[in-house]
């Protein structure tokens, strides 16, 4: 996968864990395992006087967080790559791993050879993910893309009709404010419904206020 050695700092608080990723990583000929750290302090340290290729750490450190660790590496080696390989699988953690900097993300129940083979990806380019953070990620992102197609969807007068309806206004209220026949506002009204997909004023305000559409405060 290299053409060359690729040195590797481990940060891992788990006596065990630490040393099975250290014996996994280290029996690969082309890996090096240059420090084997225990505590935010030591990796910290050895992110400032190693110049290793690679960063694998955990998130949860018994004196500090891998995050501060990521941001750190990324800070001050731009170029090494970085894993997450954590218990944490939760939204929090893996958004704000790969907002700091991580390239990869692995789950602690992976296996020592998945682990071995993502360490190859990530020196080749790739960024290895745990199959259910994978999905996780794809899920959030969708959620995202969904809440842009959602104000995409409404016109402009409509978001104007949204946001009348949301302050309590009748609808020759909205009608006189818009500059608008009131005949025309049940019939945005409706159209409204159908895009959100609910039945009810009540529920068309809920539904835009949750995707961050209109704001009422």
């Amino acid at each position: 996968m290299t053409d060359r050695e690729v040195d590797i700092i481990l940060v891992e608080d788990d006596p065990v864990m630490l040393q099975s990723l250290q014996t996994s990583i280290g029996s690969e000929g082309d890996f090096t395992v240059r420090a084997a750290c225990a505590s935010y302090a030591e990796g910290s340290k050895a992110i400032d006087t190693i110049p290793a290729d690679v960063l694998i750490t955990d998130l949860k450190l018994p004196d500090g967080h891998g995050f501060d660790l990521i941001r750190q590496a990324r800070k001050t080696r731009p170029e090494m790559e970085i894993m997450v390989i954590s218990v944490l699988g939760d939204e929090q953690s893996v958004v704000t791993a790969i907002a700091s900097g991580a390239s990869g993300f692995l789950l602690k129940d992976s296996r020592p050879l998945d682990i071995v083979q993502s360490v190859k990806q990530l020196v080749a380019g790739k960024s290895p993910i745990s199959t259910s953070v994978a999905r996780f990620i794809i899920q959030i992102v969708q959620g995202t893309e969904k809440d842009n197609q959602s104000d995409e969807l409404l016109t402009k007068r409509e978001m104007d009709i949204l946001w009348g309806i949301a302050k309590g206004f009748t609808y020759k209220d909205v009608a006189e404010k818009l500059g608008i026949s009131s005949n025309t506002v049940p019939t945005h009204i409706k159209n409204i419904y159908r895009k959100l997909e609910v039945n009810s004023r009540g529920e068309a305000v809920f539904e835009a206020i949750q995707r961050g559409l209109i704001n009422i405060s």
